[in-house]
């Protein structure tokens, strides 16, 4: 399996040796870097410790030990400095019910010296956002709109998107996308884009960090991780106790078994050409090392 790593670039963030301990959760010595000019994923199961890293980067959570840098300097939730180059998009809804778009508008632009009121018109715009409209009269998809178009009015220089695709139609989805992707051709401004849906990844991410039990699993370039696992389908008459071994996790029917290894060549030297090999997605790589160790599972069928 991949090692934990820190990647040789040029960090806009950089999580140092992070613990913080709950009566029901820990998380132990993370250590990740947001690249600069680059998207980073940051994926893992419910409970996995992805809202509490973002949180600390936003100075709601204060972790135990360890230290978090921004731009190489070590950053505190009290420097208002550094808040100002964040756009925060919260999963959440952090908006008061009862105010209108514009209002919203209105009280957060003097906070920002780099506001750009055209940028947000635009936004608005494109987002189809009526700015008269009540908060709590929005659906779950125009809040996130709304949060994304008030973050990147900011003009900051690292957005953190919190599940930004959630309540989105496919349509739009793709165009957020895009846009995110623009956004970076900027080399100076960076993304840290937590999820569940890694398929959004699959398409923009350049890094990926997989956090589960409080713990990094692989913090690497996401092609490189997906190029070094590798799906395996073949029959069951291959696998033995060694053979069995050799996967992160095994989903075994009756006549056939589907796995992920975490080494292409070593796969391809254990079974030649016995078994069909498939390039895996991220989803497939979190779904085969959840809990971080080894899953194997019997099912009914396999699904191709």
């Amino acid at each position: 399996m991949l090692e934990e790593k820190i990647i040789d670039v040029n960090p806009a963030i950089e999580l140092q040796g992070i613990s913080k301990n709950y009566d029901s959760f820990q998380l132990d010595d993370v250590s990740m870097i947001v690249p600069k000019g680059y998207i980073t994923g940051l994926i893992g199961p419910n409970g996995a410790g992805k809202s509490t890293i973002i949180k600390m980067i936003m100075g709601m959570v204060v972790p135990d030990q360890g230290e978090i840098k921004m731009n190489g300097k070590r950053y505190t939730s009290d420097t208002g400095a550094f808040k100002e180059k964040i756009g925060y998009v919260s999963d959440e809804n952090i908006f008061y019910d009862y105010l209108t778009l514009n209002q919203i508008i209105k009280m957060t632009a003097p906070f920002y010296k780099r506001w750009n009121d055209e940028s947000l018109r635009q936004m608005m715009k494109m987002f189809q956002l009526p700015g008269n409209k009540k908060i709590k009269d929005c659906s779950k998809g125009m809040k996130m709109k709304f949060s994304i178009a008030l973050a990147m009015a900011r003009d900051p220089q690292i957005l953190i998107l919190d599940e930004p695709t959630a309540g989105l139609d496919p349509v739009f989805r793709r165009e957020l996308l895009d846009l995110f992707s623009e956004y970076i051709l900027d080399e100076s401004r960076s993304i840290l884009f937590s999820t569940h849906n890694t398929v959004d990844l699959d398409r923009i991410a350049d890094y990926v960090t997989f956090i589960n039990g409080g713990h990094v699993v692989f913090s690497d370039i996401k092609d490189e991780v997906i190029d070094h696992y590798v799906v395996i389908k073949g029959s069951t008459d291959l696998l033995d106790a060694d053979i069995r071994n050799e996967f992160v996790g095994l989903r075994e029917v009756a006549h056939g078994f589907e796995g992920l290894s975490p080494d292409r060549n070593r796969a391809v030297d254990l079974f030649g050409d016995r078994v069909l090999y498939e390039r895996p997605t991220l989803e497939d790589i979190m779904y085969f090392t959840s809990k971080g160790e080894k899953r194997f599972e019997k099912s009914e069928a396999i699904h191709n």
